[in-house]
């Protein structure tokens, strides 16, 4: 049974069309992810007063060890 036989010329633009695909995909990928991240940046942060009622963890100076407060 013969081999197929695939020109040089052929395997090159077959790579560089699988090549070309694997670009596209990642920077449709880029984007999304950029677009993602935009969003989440442009959520407002939570006021000063407001964060103040949130509890947090502070060192305690004769013990060393951390508790909320």
């Amino acid at each position: 049974m013969p081999t197929f036989l695939i020109s040089p010329v052929a395997k090159l633009v077959f790579g560089a069309l699988g090549a070309g695909a694997v670009v596209h995909w990642v920077v449709k990928e880029v984007h999304r992810i950029n677009a993602e991240l935009n969003g989440v940046r442009a959520t407002p942060t939570v006021d000063a007063d407001v964060r103040q009622t949130f509890p947090t963890l502070r060192r305690d100076p004769q013990t060393g060890d951390w508790r909320v407060s």
